[in-house]
């Protein structure tokens, strides 16, 4: 079995094994037709391979344990091949029969993309189907132009597209028969919550009006928020009018008044208004009114302070305790500033060395006390090119005293659509 174990680092391809050669005893008695998979856990898992023989002979059916998949060959064992043979293969799962060629559709049964190819991975001794792939990449691989493929692809890399992952492919009938039908993408609400923002936001954009906004209205307030932030803005300027101002209000009062200025942005004047007007926090609302307006620019304006805070003299093993219930609502995670009790800024302590250090060893003891901070009366322009230079996710915000007024995150000054700096 130790073919199986080989190069796991390389992706496998169905296309790629299809059509070899399978040997048994030394000698070829056929060619691999097929893969039988069973969904089994998150993924399927290939449990046998049929054998196509010359014609008038029957087809084989073996189970994954007994196959070799070497490099150019497959290599079976069995005690006779009279013991292997099947009439058909009913009830099984095929890869090449069910799956290949076939339509993705989303839940709405509106085509999405083709499948050209199954990417396999290795696991040990067992194999399992990891993505469906749609890309023309694959495709031009498929009808042996895999030199074109290779060329266009060095030319322009969206040629090769990001494959599928199959848990985002609803589970199949098992009473498939010769399967003729499409698969189906599986966005539906339970699995929504797996999906980063950013992914989901390409999905969305991807779909029509009716089918994005019944996506959407599946998520979560905090998940829609994140979600809405990343849309580009004709999309998002088409869910905010569909959803209602209340809604709109619900979403952007969890954004950063940078975030929220960026996507009110794109709405003309009454409609943003209209939003402010329903949002719960007024200094929220002057500080996301402050952004929009380019004549006043405050840095305080930028800086946000759901942030994660911890006296000095606090334990890691205290913060592993505490982190998860107190970084629930933040929107800067990955730093822990270190304060007194008067909110002077003494230190911070970035998420890495807290989870590399000593479980007793006190914030004080691992903190960076030489802390690169931004003052009040900065301007955006300072914080741009700091920013620039150290390569930070968020740069805190001193008042003369060194009292901590804020964070500024490195997006909501650099990745705005609006030269604000």
């Amino acid at each position: 079995m130790t073919n199986q174990n080989t190069a796991a680092e390389k992706p496998l391809f169905l296309s790629e094994i299809l059509g070899r050669k399978v040997v048994w005893n030394g000698k070829k008695i056929g060619r691999l037709d097929d893969i039988v998979i069973q969904e089994t856990g998150a993924v399927p898992e290939v449990t046998a391979i049929t054998v196509s023989r010359s014609f008038g002979y029957k087809s084989l059916l073996i189970p994954w344990p007994d196959v070799d998949l070497a490099e150019r060959e497959v290599n079976v064992r069995m005690d006779s091949l009279e013991s292997r043979e099947k009439d058909d293969f009913d009830g099984l799962v095929l890869l090449q029969d069910h799956i290949l060629d076939k339509k993705i559709v989303d839940m709405e049964d509106h085509e999405v993309e083709v499948v050209y190819d199954v990417r396999l991975s290795r696991r040990g001794d067992k194999l399992y189907v990891s993505d469906v792939d749609c890309s023309r990449y694959r495709f031009l691989h498929r009808i042996g132009l895999k030199r074109l493929a290779n060329f266009i692809n060095r030319l322009a890399a969206t040629l090769a597209d990001e494959p599928i992952s199959w848990k985002y492919v609803q589970p199949l009938s098992q009473e498939l028969g010769r399967f003729s039908g499409s698969l189906k993408l599986n966005v539906l609400k339970e699995k929504l919550h797996e999906i980063h923002p950013v992914d989901l936001a390409d999905i969305l954009e991807e779909m029509e009006h009716e089918q994005r906004l019944a996506i959407f209205n599946e998520l979560g307030v905090e998940k829609a928020s994140d979600t809405l932030e990343e849309i580009e803005p004709r999309v998002q300027r088409e869910i905010i009018e569909s959803i209602g101002d209340e809604k709109a209000a619900d979403l952007i009062d969890e954004m950063t008044p940078a975030q929220a200025a960026d996507v009110l942005s794109v709405l003309p004047a009454a409609e943003a208004d209209d939003i402010m007007a329903l949002m719960d926090e007024k200094e929220h609302v002057e500080k996301i009114e402050s952004i929009m307006d380019e004549h006043d620019k405050d840095l305080a304006d930028f800086a946000t302070d759901s942030i994660i805070t911890f006296p000095p003299n606090t334990t890691v093993a205290e913060v592993f305790q505490l982190f998860r219930k107190i970084a629930a609502d933040k929107d800067i995670i990955w730093y822990l500033y270190i304060v007194s009790e008067d909110d002077r800024l003494l230190g911070l302590v970035n998420y890495h060395t807290v989870l590399r250090a000593d479980p007793g060893q006190r914030l004080e003891e691992i903190m960076v006390t030489s802390v690169k901070s931004l003052n009040l009366k900065d301007t955006l322009k300072e914080a741009e090119e700091m920013f620039e230079r150290y390569s930070f996710r968020a740069i805190p915000v001193l008042d003369d005293n060194d009292v901590l007024q804020g964070v500024i995150p490195y997006r909501d000054v650099m990745r705005l659509k609006h030269n604000y700096a």
